[in-house]
Protein backbone atom coordinates (compact mmCIF):
# COMPACT_ATOMS: atom_id res chain seq x y z
CA UNK A 1 0.00 0.00 0.00
CA UNK A 2 2.89 2.31 0.82
CA UNK A 3 4.52 1.49 -2.45
CA UNK A 4 0.89 2.64 -4.43
CA UNK A 5 0.74 6.13 -2.44
CA UNK A 6 4.23 6.41 -3.17
CA UNK A 7 3.42 6.06 -7.03
CA UNK A 8 0.70 7.95 -6.94
CA UNK A 9 2.29 11.04 -4.84
CA UNK A 10 4.96 11.07 -7.78
CA UNK A 11 2.54 11.26 -10.15
CA UNK A 12 2.83 15.29 -11.88
CA UNK A 13 -0.20 17.71 -12.12
CA UNK A 14 -1.01 19.93 -14.40
CA UNK A 15 0.16 23.07 -13.82
CA UNK A 16 -2.96 24.58 -12.64
CA UNK A 17 -3.98 21.93 -10.40
CA UNK A 18 -1.26 22.45 -8.35
CA UNK A 19 -2.29 25.25 -6.40
CA UNK A 20 -5.92 23.59 -5.58
CA UNK A 21 -4.34 20.19 -4.72
CA UNK A 22 -1.52 21.85 -2.13
CA UNK A 23 -4.44 24.37 -0.67
CA UNK A 24 -6.49 21.48 0.00
CA UNK A 25 -3.94 19.18 1.62
CA UNK A 26 -2.43 22.29 3.50
CA UNK A 27 -6.37 22.76 4.91
CA UNK A 28 -6.66 19.26 6.04
CA UNK A 29 -3.43 18.80 7.81
CA UNK A 30 -3.01 22.27 8.78
CA UNK A 31 0.41 23.16 6.46
CA UNK A 32 1.70 26.54 6.61
CA UNK A 33 2.21 27.63 2.70
CA UNK A 34 3.37 30.89 3.66
CA UNK A 35 6.62 28.96 4.31
CA UNK A 36 7.31 27.29 0.90
CA UNK A 37 10.17 28.21 -0.85
CA UNK A 38 8.55 28.23 -4.16
CA UNK A 39 5.47 29.55 -5.77
CA UNK A 40 3.04 26.28 -5.54
CA UNK A 41 2.83 25.92 -9.19
CA UNK A 42 6.65 24.92 -9.27
CA UNK A 43 6.00 21.97 -7.14
CA UNK A 44 5.05 19.04 -10.10
CA UNK A 45 3.60 16.20 -7.48
CA UNK A 46 2.44 15.81 -4.22
CA UNK A 47 5.79 14.15 -3.07
CA UNK A 48 7.83 17.71 -4.17
CA UNK A 49 5.19 19.58 -1.97
CA UNK A 50 5.93 17.09 0.88
CA UNK A 51 9.67 17.14 0.96
CA UNK A 52 9.74 20.97 0.05
CA UNK A 53 12.56 23.36 1.34
CA UNK A 54 11.22 26.42 3.34
CA UNK A 55 11.84 29.81 2.51
CA UNK A 56 15.15 31.68 3.87
CA UNK A 57 14.90 32.18 7.59
CA UNK A 58 11.87 30.30 8.83
CA UNK A 59 13.83 28.10 10.74
CA UNK A 60 16.23 30.43 12.45
CA UNK A 61 18.93 27.82 14.16
CA UNK A 62 19.92 27.84 17.85
CA UNK A 63 24.29 28.58 17.71
CA UNK A 64 25.12 28.13 20.99
CA UNK A 65 27.45 25.49 20.90
CA UNK A 66 26.33 24.24 24.12
CA UNK A 67 22.88 22.99 23.16
CA UNK A 68 21.43 20.91 20.83
CA UNK A 69 18.77 21.35 18.54
CA UNK A 70 15.46 19.84 17.20
CA UNK A 71 16.55 18.22 13.49
CA UNK A 72 12.60 18.01 12.88
CA UNK A 73 9.23 20.10 13.28
CA UNK A 74 7.00 17.60 15.46
CA UNK A 75 5.73 16.87 18.67
CA UNK A 76 8.13 15.91 21.61
CA UNK A 77 6.55 12.00 22.51
CA UNK A 78 9.49 10.93 24.92
CA UNK A 79 12.99 12.31 26.62
CA UNK A 80 14.43 11.11 29.28
CA UNK A 81 18.36 9.32 30.55
CA UNK A 82 18.91 5.72 30.17
CA UNK A 83 19.71 4.55 33.54
CA UNK A 84 21.29 1.22 33.64
CA UNK A 85 19.19 -1.24 32.70
CA UNK A 86 16.40 1.05 31.44
CA UNK A 87 14.81 0.92 28.33
CA UNK A 88 13.22 3.34 26.24
CA UNK A 89 9.17 3.33 27.03
CA UNK A 90 7.05 3.21 23.92
CA UNK A 91 3.62 4.11 25.95
CA UNK A 92 3.46 2.54 29.39
CA UNK A 93 3.60 -1.51 29.27
CA UNK A 94 5.83 -1.47 26.27
CA UNK A 95 9.22 -0.41 25.81
CA UNK A 96 12.37 -1.52 23.75
CA UNK A 97 15.82 -1.64 23.95
CA UNK A 98 18.60 0.53 22.36
CA UNK A 99 20.34 -1.93 20.56
CA UNK A 100 17.01 -3.46 19.23
CA UNK A 101 16.44 0.04 17.62
CA UNK A 102 19.84 0.34 16.63
CA UNK A 103 21.15 -2.40 15.64
CA UNK A 104 22.70 -5.37 17.72
CA UNK A 105 26.56 -3.46 16.33
CA UNK A 106 26.34 -0.39 17.40
CA UNK A 107 29.60 1.91 15.90
CA UNK A 108 31.28 1.65 19.66
CA UNK A 109 34.35 -0.48 19.72
CA UNK A 110 34.00 -1.44 23.48
CA UNK A 111 30.31 -2.96 22.10
CA UNK A 112 30.81 -6.60 21.67
CA UNK A 113 27.91 -8.84 20.10
CA UNK A 114 27.88 -11.22 23.25
CA UNK A 115 27.49 -7.63 24.90
CA UNK A 116 24.24 -6.56 23.27
CA UNK A 117 20.76 -7.79 22.94
CA UNK A 118 19.30 -9.66 19.90
CA UNK A 119 17.64 -7.23 17.48
CA UNK A 120 14.39 -8.73 18.24
CA UNK A 121 14.38 -7.22 21.70
CA UNK A 122 11.55 -6.35 23.71
CA UNK A 123 10.62 -6.55 26.96
CA UNK A 124 11.01 -10.32 27.29
CA UNK A 125 15.05 -9.48 27.48
CA UNK A 126 16.33 -10.39 30.84
CA UNK A 127 17.47 -7.09 33.06
CA UNK A 128 20.66 -8.64 32.97
CA UNK A 129 20.78 -8.19 29.36
CA UNK A 130 19.58 -4.76 29.06
CA UNK A 131 22.00 -3.65 31.57
CA UNK A 132 25.15 -5.32 29.53
CA UNK A 133 23.78 -3.41 26.19
CA UNK A 134 22.86 -0.53 28.06
CA UNK A 135 26.82 -0.26 29.72
CA UNK A 136 28.56 -1.17 26.43
CA UNK A 137 27.28 1.75 24.93
CA UNK A 138 27.02 4.28 27.38
CA UNK A 139 30.52 3.53 28.57
CA UNK A 140 32.28 2.95 25.76
CA UNK A 141 35.31 5.37 24.34
CA UNK A 142 34.53 6.45 21.04
CA UNK A 143 37.34 5.61 18.54
CA UNK A 144 36.85 9.07 16.95
CA UNK A 145 36.39 11.91 19.50
CA UNK A 146 39.13 13.96 22.08
CA UNK A 147 40.40 13.40 25.12
CA UNK A 148 37.36 13.84 28.02
CA UNK A 149 38.14 15.88 31.16
CA UNK A 150 38.55 13.26 34.05
CA UNK A 151 35.35 15.52 35.66
CA UNK A 152 32.87 14.37 33.33
CA UNK A 153 30.97 11.79 33.58
CA UNK A 154 28.90 10.55 30.79
CA UNK A 155 25.32 9.40 30.64
CA UNK A 156 22.98 7.77 27.52
CA UNK A 157 20.06 10.12 27.06
CA UNK A 158 16.59 10.06 24.12
CA UNK A 159 14.31 12.27 22.62
CA UNK A 160 11.56 10.97 20.49
CA UNK A 161 9.97 13.05 17.94
CA UNK A 162 6.59 12.79 16.30
CA UNK A 163 5.96 14.24 12.96
CA UNK A 164 2.93 14.86 11.70
CA UNK A 165 1.65 14.61 8.10
CA UNK A 166 1.21 18.25 7.94
CA UNK A 167 4.80 19.16 9.39
CA UNK A 168 8.00 19.98 7.79
CA UNK A 169 8.81 16.89 6.46
CA UNK A 170 13.04 17.39 6.18
CA UNK A 171 15.68 16.24 8.98
CA UNK A 172 18.38 18.07 10.04
CA UNK A 173 21.33 17.78 11.75
CA UNK A 174 20.94 18.40 15.47
CA UNK A 175 24.66 19.06 16.30
CA UNK A 176 28.43 19.56 15.05
CA UNK A 177 28.80 15.36 14.34
CA UNK A 178 30.86 13.12 12.42
CA UNK A 179 28.41 10.44 10.80
CA UNK A 180 31.03 7.46 10.46
CA UNK A 181 27.69 4.06 9.52
CA UNK A 182 24.46 4.43 8.09
CA UNK A 183 22.36 1.05 8.87
CA UNK A 184 19.30 0.57 7.05
CA UNK A 185 16.53 -2.08 8.62
CA UNK A 186 13.63 -3.49 6.35
CA UNK A 187 11.14 -3.74 8.32
CA UNK A 188 6.93 -3.48 8.67
CA UNK A 189 5.08 -0.10 7.76
CA UNK A 190 2.87 -0.28 10.53
CA UNK A 191 1.27 3.35 11.63
CA UNK A 192 3.10 5.55 14.32
CA UNK A 193 0.33 7.27 15.53
CA UNK A 194 -1.19 7.47 19.19
CA UNK A 195 -3.34 4.46 18.87
CA UNK A 196 -0.84 2.10 17.24
CA UNK A 197 1.86 2.96 19.61
CA UNK A 198 -0.82 1.89 22.23
CA UNK A 199 -1.51 -1.54 20.55
CA UNK A 200 1.43 -2.56 18.54
CA UNK A 201 4.38 -4.00 20.70
CA UNK A 202 8.07 -3.06 19.70
CA UNK A 203 6.56 -1.03 16.88
CA UNK A 204 9.41 1.73 16.10
CA UNK A 205 11.71 -1.87 16.01
CA UNK A 206 9.35 -3.89 13.69
CA UNK A 207 8.79 -0.46 11.15
CA UNK A 208 11.24 0.00 8.33
CA UNK A 209 14.32 2.99 9.37
CA UNK A 210 17.17 4.32 8.63
CA UNK A 211 20.14 4.90 11.53
CA UNK A 212 22.80 7.24 11.07
CA UNK A 213 25.47 6.52 14.08
CA UNK A 214 28.49 8.63 14.70
CA UNK A 215 30.25 10.93 17.37
CA UNK A 216 29.70 14.79 18.40
CA UNK A 217 31.61 16.52 21.04
CA UNK A 218 30.42 15.28 23.94
CA UNK A 219 30.61 11.20 22.61
CA UNK A 220 28.09 8.67 20.62
CA UNK A 221 25.49 9.86 19.07
CA UNK A 222 22.70 8.39 16.67
CA UNK A 223 19.85 9.32 14.72
CA UNK A 224 16.92 7.25 13.77
CA UNK A 225 14.42 8.16 11.11
CA UNK A 226 11.36 5.55 11.63
CA UNK A 227 9.06 4.74 8.07
CA UNK A 228 5.57 4.51 8.47
CA UNK A 229 2.86 3.47 6.46
CA UNK A 230 2.31 5.84 3.35
CA UNK A 231 6.37 6.36 4.82
CA UNK A 232 8.08 3.86 3.32
CA UNK A 233 10.47 6.50 1.66
CA UNK A 234 13.29 7.65 3.46
CA UNK A 235 15.52 9.91 1.43
CA UNK A 236 19.31 10.42 2.83
CA UNK A 237 20.46 13.43 0.89
CA UNK A 238 24.09 12.62 2.01
CA UNK A 239 23.13 8.84 0.60
CA UNK A 240 21.08 9.72 -2.82
CA UNK A 241 21.43 6.10 -3.76
CA UNK A 242 19.88 4.56 -0.91
CA UNK A 243 16.61 2.90 -1.64
CA UNK A 244 14.22 2.81 0.76
CA UNK A 245 10.41 0.53 0.90
CA UNK A 246 12.05 -1.85 -2.06
CA UNK A 247 9.46 -4.14 -3.07
CA UNK A 248 12.02 -7.42 -2.27
CA UNK A 249 11.92 -6.46 1.39
CA UNK A 250 8.67 -8.29 1.80
CA UNK A 251 10.51 -11.21 1.83
CA UNK A 252 13.59 -10.74 3.90
CA UNK A 253 11.64 -8.83 7.16
CA UNK A 254 14.57 -10.81 9.33
CA UNK A 255 17.10 -10.41 7.54
CA UNK A 256 20.00 -8.12 9.05
CA UNK A 257 20.72 -4.40 8.23
CA UNK A 258 22.08 -3.48 5.21
CA UNK A 259 25.16 -1.35 6.63
CA UNK A 260 27.30 0.69 5.19
CA UNK A 261 30.70 2.68 6.50
CA UNK A 262 31.52 6.72 5.24
CA UNK A 263 34.29 7.40 4.42
CA UNK A 264 37.85 5.45 4.01
CA UNK A 265 38.26 3.32 7.01
CA UNK A 266 34.84 5.03 8.75
CA UNK A 267 36.68 8.50 8.94
CA UNK A 268 32.75 9.69 8.46
CA UNK A 269 30.66 12.70 7.15
CA UNK A 270 31.21 16.07 8.49
CA UNK A 271 27.52 17.37 9.18
CA UNK A 272 27.18 21.29 10.92
CA UNK A 273 24.47 22.07 12.96
CA UNK A 274 21.13 22.65 10.56
CA UNK A 275 22.94 20.76 7.56
CA UNK A 276 19.78 18.65 5.99
CA UNK A 277 20.72 15.33 5.97
CA UNK A 278 17.26 13.12 4.91
CA UNK A 279 13.76 14.00 4.39
CA UNK A 280 10.51 11.58 5.12
CA UNK A 281 7.26 11.28 2.05
CA UNK A 282 4.78 12.45 4.85
CA UNK A 283 4.73 12.42 8.39
CA UNK A 284 6.62 9.81 10.75
CA UNK A 285 9.23 9.70 13.90
CA UNK A 286 12.88 10.82 14.75
CA UNK A 287 14.50 9.10 17.79
CA UNK A 288 17.91 10.43 19.19
CA UNK A 289 20.02 8.24 20.94
CA UNK A 290 23.57 10.44 22.64
CA UNK A 291 25.64 11.03 24.99
CA UNK A 292 25.98 14.00 27.61
CA UNK A 293 27.67 14.72 30.98
CA UNK A 294 25.16 14.12 33.98
CA UNK A 295 27.65 15.28 36.74
CA UNK A 296 30.91 16.54 37.70
CA UNK A 297 33.36 16.03 40.53
CA UNK A 298 33.34 19.19 41.17
CA UNK A 299 30.66 19.74 43.25
CA UNK A 300 30.69 23.79 42.75
CA UNK A 301 30.35 23.74 39.19
CA UNK A 302 28.32 20.86 37.68
CA UNK A 303 28.23 20.06 34.29
CA UNK A 304 25.33 18.31 33.12
CA UNK A 305 22.85 18.04 29.79
CA UNK A 306 19.60 19.29 30.61
CA UNK A 307 16.14 18.54 28.10
CA UNK A 308 14.52 22.18 27.36
CA UNK A 309 11.47 20.70 26.47
CA UNK A 310 8.25 18.84 28.15
CA UNK A 311 6.52 16.02 26.67
CA UNK A 312 3.52 16.63 24.40
CA UNK A 313 5.35 20.00 23.43
CA UNK A 314 5.38 21.03 20.14
CA UNK A 315 8.87 22.05 18.40
CA UNK A 316 10.38 23.22 15.67
CA UNK A 317 13.58 22.30 13.51
CA UNK A 318 16.39 25.17 14.95
CA UNK A 319 14.94 25.22 18.10
CA UNK A 320 16.82 24.19 21.59
CA UNK A 321 15.90 20.72 22.86
CA UNK A 322 18.38 20.57 25.45
CA UNK A 323 21.44 22.50 26.61
CA UNK A 324 24.77 21.98 28.55
CA UNK A 325 24.96 23.84 31.93
CA UNK A 326 27.78 25.46 33.37
CA UNK A 327 30.23 24.71 30.39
Amino acid sequence: MSRCWGYLTSLEYPIWMRPHVYRAWARAFHSNLEEAALPLEEYASLRDFFVRKLKEGSRPIELDPHCLISPVDGTVLRFGELKPGAMIEQVKGFSYSVSSLLGARQFLPAANEQNIEPENGGEEHSKEAAQKSYLSVSLASPRVRDEEPASSLKGLFYCVIYLKPGDYHRIHSPVDWNVHVRRHFSGRLFPVNERAARTIRNLYVENERVVLEGHWKEGYLAMAAIGATNIGSIELFIEPTLRTNRPIKGFLLSAPPEEKTYGPEGTGITLKKGDEVAAFNMGSTVVLIFQAPTSSTNDSLPSKFRFSVKRGDRIRMGEVLGRLENV
